[in-house]
């Protein structure tokens, strides 16, 4: 697979974002990636439009320098542009240290800001089924109330089959 920017050399860097249902691939060779900055994962961000700028032959924009003061963690030092490109925290005492601003950048970067889990596969099994038995009794009951004693014979035996 080659660059999607020079087109001379074979890809070793593969980016993807997706953003709603849309997804954006970049596979970039080493030389390339380093050229725009991504050559090192761990500290990567891929926030902004560097996607859609390598896509479209765009220069990636540089960031801008920031002259305010960065707030960092007193015991691991982490700052809040750190946690920005890994996604996580140094330590536990970053929440302390960054927890005014935590919850708006959690919104930014999840789906809510409590955890909420998974459920387990045997109990969303369990889950199906039930909502199964319960719209058969639903068609069996209105099949009944229309007089419609042979679809009813059928609905009855599917539930039994099913239980």
């Amino acid at each position: 697979m080659l660059c999607n920017v020079c087109k001379l050399n074979e890809a070793k860097v593969h980016l993807t974002k997706i953003v709603g249902d849309k997804m954006q691939k970049v596979d970039l060779c080493e030389d390339c990636s380093k050229e725009k900055g991504v050559d090192d994962p761990t500290t990567y961000s891929s926030e902004d439009t560097f996607l859609g700028q390598i896509l479209a032959g765009e220069p990636a924009a540089p960031e801008p320098s920031s002259t305010e003061p960065t707030v960092k963690c007193p015991t691991c030092g982490y700052s809040q542009a750190d946690f920005k490109k890994a996604g996580r925290f140094g330590c536990s005492d970053c929440y302390a240290t960054f927890g005014e601003g935590l919850e708006g950048m959690l919104k930014t970067m999840h789906k809510g800001v409590r955890h909420t889990g998974k459920s387990p596969a045997a109990f969303q099994q369990t889950r199906a089924e039930a909502q199964k038995l319960k719209l058969l009794q639903k068609r069996l009951d209105k099949a009944i109330a229309e007089e419609n004693f042979e679809e009813a014979a059928q609905l009855r035996d599917e539930i039994k089959r099913t239980k």
